[in-house]
């Protein structure tokens, strides 16, 4: 009988350590058209931000390339896809007009290289919220999933547990 009563505590431990039922260590994943987008973050933003940057997995698991040609949340007035690169010694960005994905190809969208900038932020992003966001292929076409706003200094999309 004391067993039972050390059940659901032993349960609780398992589900905390394994991330099982935790929100913020499960993958933010959506799939369509056999383009697979996850692990979407962002860095957290005070609410007089008027920039912030968002990234994710792209991986192409079907037989064709497909194109990433534009992405949209509410939280910003214009989302564009841009990339970071060296120019005489200065970290320098630019926005591009598309990422292809080959098939069997993995992008990643990450600080310092390509990535997604919020530009004309609505609201401040918080860390531990999360927010949505439509990305737009070409073949594919819109897939949404939820960002999950990570801390100001994050450089990458894994979860701590």
């Amino acid at each position: 009988m004391k067993f039972l009563n050390f059940l659901p505590m032993l349960l609780a431990a398992f589900l905390l350590t394994t991330g099982i039922g935790n929100n913020a260590s499960e993958v933010l994943a959506a799939e369509k058209h056999n383009i697979m987008v996850k692990d979407a973050w962002s860095r957290a933003r005070p609410g007089s931000a008027k920039v912030g940057g968002a990234f994710v997995m792209i991986k192409n698991e079907g037989s064709k390339a497909d194109r990433l040609v534009s992405v949209k949340s509410p939280v910003a007035k214009r989302a564009e896809i841009h990339e970071s690169f060296m120019k005489e010694g200065v970290m320098s960005m630019a926005p591009v007009d598309d990422v292809v994905i080959e098939p069997g190809q993995k992008v990643m969208l990450k600080p310092g290289g390509l990535h997604i900038m919020l530009m004309g932020l609505t609201q401040k992003l918080k860390m531990g919220e999360e927010f949505p966001m439509t990305l737009v292929f070409e073949h594919a076409g819109d897939i949404k999933v939820m960002v999950h706003v990570k801390e100001a200094g994050a450089m990458s999309g894994a979860h701590k547990h």
